[in-house]
């Protein structure tokens, strides 16, 4: 558990700042841990985490990095005002959570760093040169979850991010562990785009390539399967053709096709005898008349309940072990022509992320 700790901070303390949005964080750590003294929220949490040997419910992990993203930052707020509408409007049974990981904002993962950066940046972090553990957002996220994937308890990970790209230690993480248990499992994406990029830009570690990256641990590339997709540079039959995945586009997807889409998902799942399942839901694949505050908000996307009613059917049959929310990025300022930011937008958009993040809470196991 110390080496947990090393590399985790408070709930909502996952942006390193002095003042900014104090407000909210103390809101957040004084529901989390009532009638403690803010000063002693530190020492609460610390002890919280002793917990994990034991616990067997969700844990709620934040990831605050937008260092992986696209064009508009901002995703690293994500976890801090999600939590705020979590705690707001949610009940949660059995959930335990264990803050944010420590995010150099500048850092992305630890390959793409020389020795002597990941020499100072540990000095930055762990206040030891010759600390072992990494420092980097996607690294630090990886180890902090094969951590907990080995516990005997196997607590499911409910993780908050930050930009898409959070996602890839995440899923590698629990691949891994599941692997290890020999269970049989498959990925279901949610998003407006296919982040099935082998490489953005030289980089093979983003928002828009994750998806890709994670193909090569499955048993057979169409166990992964995305709902949403609507903006991509190439055609469904493309995707489905060169790389075997499986997708229901949105123009695909109306209340009158969630029943057919969610028997088939079930359909081919069991055909590869699936066990468990993992949830990655980017909530660009909202329409952006719900998910305004987000890196890359796209029209013509999925309703706030859509999710739900596709996943319903499917997981009362297969259960999740593994999910993640991510691109929520409330204080993006989007300016109409009249110059007035877009409070509204955000509110709706952390909102139907409360929803989405509830309804995966409630089934988590």
């Amino acid at each position: 558990m110390d080496t947990l700790r090393k590399m985790l901070r408070p709930p909502g303390n996952g942006v390193f700042t002095v003042h900014t949005a104090a407000d909210v964080i103390e809101e957040v750590q004084r529901t989390i841990y009532p009638s403690t003294p803010i000063q002693k929220i530190p020492q609460k949490w610390e002890a919280s985490i002793n917990k994990l040997q034991n616990h067997t419910g969700p844990i709620l992990l934040g990831v605050c990095s937008d260092s992986g993203g696209g064009i508009h930052r901002g995703a690293n707020w994500g976890p801090l005002f999600v939590r705020q509408y979590l705690y707001k409007h949610g009940e949660f049974e059995n959930l335990l959570d264990i803050g944010d990981i420590k995010v150099i904002p500048h850092l992305l993962h630890d390959k793409y760093l020389n020795d002597e950066t990941i020499s100072e940046c540990r000095d930055a972090l762990y206040n030891n040169k010759n600390e072992k553990l990494p420092v980097s957002p996607l690294s630090i996220a990886e180890k902090v979850c094969d951590l907990i994937n080995e516990l005997p308890s196997s607590p499911p990970i409910f993780s908050l991010g930050g930009d898409h790209s959070v996602s890839y230690p995440l899923v590698k993480s629990w691949l891994r562990a599941k692997k290890k248990q020999g269970k049989k499992v498959a990925i279901l994406h949610f998003d407006a785009h296919t982040d099935l990029m082998e490489k953005r830009q030289g980089i093979d570690l983003c928002f828009a390539t994750w998806a890709y990256q994670v193909l090569e641990d499955l048993e057979d590339p169409s166990l992964m399967i995305q709902f949403g997709i609507r903006s991509s540079g190439q055609p469904k039959n493309h995707w489905e053709k060169t790389l075997g995945i499986k997708q229901y586009w949105a123009n695909e997807i109306s209340s009158q096709t969630i029943p057919q889409i969610s028997d088939e998902v079930i359909a081919h799942l069991e055909k590869f005898n699936i066990d468990e399942v993992y949830v990655s839901v980017d909530i660009d694949a909202m329409d952006e008349e719900f998910a305004s505050a987000t890196g890359t908000p796209e029209k013509d996307g999925l309703s706030p309940e859509m999710p739900a009613m596709i996943l319903s059917p499917i997981l009362n049959q297969i259960k999740v072990t593994g999910a993640d929310v991510v691109e929520v990025a409330p204080w993006i300022q989007r300016i109409d022509e009249n110059k007035i930011q877009d409070t509204v937008g955000a509110k709706k958009t952390l909102l139907t992320a409360q929803a989405i993040s509830q309804f995966l809470l409630d089934r988590l196991e």
